[in-house]
């Protein structure tokens, strides 16, 4: 029997603290150089690039209610953890600007509020805060350690993501039709609670999400806008 996730306990708080202080530990051990960064990068890349796989493994050892959206990559942190390992592997200023702005936007809210149903020592809870954690990190990872900068001005490369990320809604609402799935929470708010129950009802909160998430691009990119010109 599967023992439930419950929001704001003590095993989601040590959770959110082990993942920030391994989220230290990369960045901390990166900055060093040398042999440690190539081995942090590489090691960072393989858990975001392995964490699809590895999650669907998870979900197949427990015994609890499970749908398509458990199966198939297309929730957005999904598809951020692998931006995020070619990010790391590339260096491709497109990937890169993918990982941090969908990584520190979404994903934090993600491991803050997480639309998870089975808890600790289940496999899914531990693959659910090793994925998120290592989308955070890689996006944290590459401005501060692989010298990573957004595009000049400041607002380019914010308006660029958003153009993605009404792409992937426009993907992820026609996957929903067809399957009867919730990839990127487009049919219905996640079952526990999050910052989606206070945008408003169907479909009205969509529009509230993406004026959120351009704000919270924008607000991201600002550190990056007073430098010299590329």
């Amino acid at each position: 029997m599967t023992h439930p996730f419950h929001p704001f306990t003590r095993e989601h708080f040590v959770a959110l603290g082990l993942g920030a202080i391994a989220t230290a530990v990369f960045v901390s051990v990166g900055r060093r150089g040398g042999n440690g960064r190539s081995r942090a990068t590489l090691l960072l890349a393989f858990l975001n690039l392995s964490a699809y796989p590895l999650s669907l493994a998870a979900w197949g050892s427990v015994d609890a209610p499970k749908s398509i959206d458990n199966f198939l990559p297309l929730h957005l942190c999904d598809i951020a953890a692998i931006t995020a390992g070619v990010a790391l592997l590339t260096q491709r200023p497109l990937w890169c600007a993918l990982t941090y702005f969908w990584g520190l936007a979404a994903t934090i809210q993600a491991l803050l509020t997480p639309a998870l149903t089975v808890g600790f020592p289940q496999l899914p809870f531990v693959m659910f805060f090793v994925q998120h954690f290592a989308i955070v990190t890689a996006a944290l990872y590459l401005p501060i350690v692989a010298g990573w900068r957004p595009k000049l001005p400041f607002w380019k490369s914010p308006l660029e993501i958003y153009g993605c990320s009404v792409v992937y809604l426009a993907v992820a609402m026609t996957a929903n039709r067809m399957l009867g799935s919730n990839f990127g929470f487009a049919s219905h708010p996640p079952d526990n609670p999050s910052l989606i129950d206070h945008l408003g009802p169907w479909p009205w909160y969509l529009v509230s999400m993406q004026a959120i998430a351009l704000l919270f691009f924008l607000l991201l990119a600002l550190p990056f806008g007073h430098r010299p010109g590329k």
